[in-house]
């Protein structure tokens, strides 16, 4: 089959779309879905975040994306960290044809990613690339069994988008009461922070084993 995987550069997953490919015998990357000028059976759209047009859709067989939520719960952004702060370690990844709607599409397979509540960001992400890649590759070993998806069933729910804003930490609760939103921070791009004596204040977290540290 003839396979493409898309992604948006300079992003937390590139690398690990680079390994899916490297996996994939023949597959072609891209960063732009504008770039993608030819058909593919198959094209995997994973962690791209701009509005792919249904004419470049309708040129291939499969439209694929993975997003983690039970669809149709949970469409929107972020849905792996919302529902980390809802206090779930047990999170469903759905594999859907792409269409129009948001997070709309006709499921093909769903996967459960179990976390053990400590896991911090950077951990958080490769946990999700790995059941990504996984589920890839799954649909193409067993592609009789996938190829034909089925309707999403249920009421469906919205996350919104996560701004810095909601990295915020409030100064009058315990680090356990916020330590899922800790664990979701990202160090680098969005810090956990605080205000007091209207100053701000950046809070970043680390897991380490030396205990002199």
């Amino acid at each position: 089959m003839n396979i493409a995987i898309l992604t948006t550069s300079e992003q937390w997953f590139v690398s690990y779309a680079k390994e899916l490919q490297s996996k994939i015998e023949g597959s072609k990357l891209f960063f732009e879905h504008n770039e993608v000028n030819e058909s593919f059976d198959i094209v995997f759209i994973l962690s791209y975040h701009k509005i792919i047009e249904k004419e470049y859709l309708e040129k291939n067989r499969h439209n694929i994306v993975i997003h983690a939520s039970a669809l149709p719960q949970g469409k929107g952004w972020a849905p792996l960290f919302w529902q980390i702060l809802e206090g779930k370690n047990d999170i469903v990844f759905s594999m859907f044809e792409a269409s129009n709607g948001v997070d709309n599409g006709d499921i093909y397979m769903k996967k459960n990613l179990i976390l053990n509540g400590t896991e911090l960001h950077k951990e958080l992400r490769e946990k999700q690339a790995i059941l990504t890649i996984e589920m890839c590759l799954e649909f193409l070993e067993n592609y009789e069994k996938y190829k034909t998806p089925t309707k999403q069933i249920g009421n469906e729910t919205f996350y919104k988008k996560r701004t810095a804003k909601d990295s915020e930490l409030d100064i009058n609760k315990t680090i356990k009461e916020q330590f899922d939103l800790l664990r979701i921070a990202d160090n680098e791009n969005y810090p956990a922070f605080f205000y007091k004596d209207d100053k701000k204040y950046i809070l970043k977290i680390e897991e380490t084993n030396n205990e002199n540290r």
